[in-house]
């Protein structure tokens, strides 16, 4: 892709994701996500109703009259995308490709936290860990995230799922916001992500396409597995075929939302074909 066609789609993306930013999901991000407690602020005379536990006795001393201390959120934040490459990434029967939609729900995140003024950081995995972005604040810095996810060629297509969630916490010391966002086919990493979960502000946004969940019967089909680049001839005319490939198809997602939701962490599903703007909202909502 040439640098004029690459800052044309980040340019679309920009346009579109930041406008969701700031009209939908600027103020559901913020009370979705809390700051680290409360900081002191000022004080002022105190007011009918005031917490009489926050009498500043010494400057109430002072002046004779009585003074509340004010405290107000600490609001900043940090938040990590961490964003799934491999091959089954590329993959959509759609009008859009796992990755593209990946790429518009991080950037729409992105742009939630920076209207907060909070750090945004960037993960991007396959079996390994490829590319990390420390998180900074600022306009620029979420383009330059941005741009990694449209043109980023990774240099793996497995998913090790458990290796970013291992990664996360030695460059992560303190709590941030997290989403994990995959398709989700593989396991593994149920262990690893309970432990993320009880230090990080988890959430995991399952990706994937309705053509996924089984193989419709067309008889002998030559097939690649896109994280291993095996080509087989699939008999999809064969029930048991279509079977066992449904019952290992479910067994993943069932995995996911167990491991997620056991864990603590949040669990969002979005068809590529679903709008995740509604998804997103919904689950903002039920957080708040």
């Amino acid at each position: 892709m040439d640098t004029k066609e690459l800052l044309k789609k980040v340019r679309k993306i920009e346009i579109k994701t930041r406008r969701l930013s700031d009209h939908v999901f600027g103020g559901e991000y913020h009370s979705t996500f809390k700051g680290r407690g409360m900081t002191f602020s000022e004080v002022r005379q105190y007011q009918f109703g005031d917490d009489v536990r926050n009498i500043d006795w010494n400057v109430t001393a002072r002046y004779n009259e009585p003074f509340v201390k004010v405290f107000e959120e600490e609001r900043e934040l940090t938040l990590m995308l961490v964003v799934d490459v491999s091959g089954s990434e590329f993959f959509g029967t759609d009008s859009q490709f796992k990755n593209e939609v990946i790429t518009e729900v991080a950037a729409t995140l992105a742009f939630s936290a920076m209207q907060n003024n909070d750090k945004t950081g960037l993960i991007l995995f396959s079996d390994e860990i490829e590319l990390f972005i420390p998180p900074k604040k600022g306009k620029s810095h979420v383009l330059r995230i941005i741009r990694e996810l449209i043109e980023y060629h990774p240099k793996s297509k497995k998913t090790d799922v458990a290796q970013a969630l291992k990664y996360l916490t030695n460059v992560m010391k303190k709590k941030a916001i997290v989403f994990v966002l995959s398709d989700f086919i593989t396991d593994g990493y149920r262990d690893t992500l309970k432990i993320v979960a009880k230090k990080h502000d988890v959430t995991g946004i399952r990706i994937y396409d309705a053509r996924e969940e089984a193989i419709p019967n067309l008889g002998m089909v030559e097939m690649q597995d896109e994280e291993t680049g095996e080509n087989m001839l699939v008999n999809t005319a064969s029930r048991a075929v279509r079977r066992n490939y449904h019952s290992y198809y479910r067994d993943r997602v069932e995995y996911y939302q167990e491991a997620f939701t056991k864990s603590g962490a949040g669990a969002i599903n979005c068809r590529v074909d679903e709008s995740y703007v509604k998804k997103l909202l919904g689950y903002f909502k039920r957080r708040a």
